[in-house]
């Protein structure tokens, strides 16, 4: 790629990462609404926490009155970081039986009352000719807008999945976007959007593939990270041109659950990434010089794209598993420099120039500010991590550097 197409798609992905995890936009409120066809003392009694049907999707299990002023204990489906059911303390308000209700959220046991600070929802039911207009309102206040448009479509996903129980008595799980084939058909839009920034050839399409798959297999190792530790779902969502993202089913228990997990992405590919190296040597001592050619390619991508995970930013995971194994500021400020030092020179050996390196650390060091304090506040402090286990992940983040880097270094002196 030319230097200004570079700087266009870099400066392009931190714009779009400012846009989506940190710019300051207030209080916002989200409305939808939708007309069902069902009688609008049934709809009351599925949306009602306390009504005969508040069960209809699973999600409230229970909720019982704390005092006569509307305060209540809600117990949710979600699990919390001990594998419970996550309990809520909510504050109704403005009820008006059968039509209208608000809520405000005083706590939870999983995150910090501060997240709940602004928070308020309302609900409202009214008569439209023989059906109901149900309208669903939520107001927060928002620093980026990925949490701002998540909360938009699970709200219309929640009225659509209402409509259908209506109809049917039956509630169905899940949904298109996360469906196997959707995300597959995601991954395969990814690969083609790439497909410009590498030429319109078939080369530049090997490569976009090349790259769509070995994001796949960073996923696939943190979602095999959060079935070790306990995780009974684990789901991958694959977005276009900005990657992928696997999500766990309860929030971390401890730290070295967040440095397992985080490290992990980069962990599973350390075991491919020699496979992938001999299984070229193999292929060009046998002949097949194409296969040996795409081969050192997945394995050079693999070890430049983990690698590149492992920068000590705040969001990525070589600065989530250094904030968990680093005991204080000083330790984690040194690490830091230290792991962001050894990418440089590693770099500046597999052959890039010294300006692009220059650049490529004002980029990582931009990153670390948009993100940084851009994460939820759990509602207690995680568990601590052991000296060991402090001392094991060091290693391991030692030993899985180390494997890419010397992906990188041989697929450089291979392919260039």
């Amino acid at each position: 790629m030319s230097v200004i197409v570079t700087v266009t798609l870099v400066a392009g992905n931190l714009g779009l990462i400012f846009l989506l995890m940190t710019v300051p936009l207030g209080r916002r409120t989200v409305t939808v609404s939708r007309v069902i066809e069902a009688d609008r003392k049934r709809l009351w009694q599925a949306l009602w926490p306390f009504g005969a049907d508040a069960g209809w999707s699973g999600e409230i299990l229970s909720a019982e009155p704390l005092d006569g002023e509307g305060t209540a204990l809600i117990k949710l489906s979600w699990e919390g970081r001990d594998g419970r059911p996550i309990e809520r303390k909510a504050r109704f308000d403005d009820v008006a039986e059968g039509s209208r209700f608000s809520m405000r959220v005083i706590e939870d046991t999983a995150l910090d009352p501060s997240f709940w600070a602004d928070y308020r929802e309302t609900t409202e039911l009214v008569l439209e000719g023989g059906a109901t207009r149900v309208t669903l309102t939520q107001t927060d206040r928002y620093r980026g807008v990925a949490f701002l448009i998540f909360r938009y479509f699970a709200m219309r996903r929640e009225l659509a999945k209402l409509k259908v129980w209506a109809r049917t008595g039956k509630y169905r799980k899940g949904g298109w976007f996360e469906h196997p084939v959707s995300q597959i058909g995601f991954a395969v839009l990814s690969a083609f959007i790439l497909w410009p920034f590498f030429g319109l050839n078939p080369g530049g399409l090997a490569l976009a593939a090349i790259l769509t798959s070995v994001v796949a297999l960073h996923e696939l190792g943190h979602m095999a990270a959060f079935r070790l530790t306990g995780h009974r779902r684990a789901r991958m969502i694959f977005i276009p041109l900005l990657g992928g993202i696997a999500m766990g089913g309860r929030p971390y228990d401890s730290r070295f659950e967040v440095a397992f997990v985080a490290l992990m992405g980069a962990g599973f590919s350390a075991f491919l990434v020699p496979l992938l190296i001999a299984a070229s040597g193999v292929a060009g001592s046998e002949g097949h010089r194409l296969a040996a050619l795409l081969l050192a390619t997945l394995a050079g991508c693999a070890s430049l794209f983990n690698i590149a995970n492992l920068v000590p930013v705040w969001k990525f995971d070589g600065g989530q598993v250094l904030r968990q194994i680093c005991p204080g500021p000083i330790a984690l400020a040194l690490a830091s420099f230290l792991l962001l030092f050894a990418l440089l020179a590693l770099g500046w050996r597999a052959g890039f120039s010294p300006s692009f390196l220059l650049v490529a650390g004002a980029v990582f060091s931009m990153l670390s500010l948009l993100t940084v304090g851009s994460g939820v506040k759990p509602r207690h402090e995680l568990k601590p991590i052991h000296a060991f286990d402090r001392l094991t992940m060091a290693a391991a983040l030692v030993a899985v550097f180390s494997i890419h880097g010397y992906g990188v270094l041989w697929a450089s002196a291979r392919l260039m």
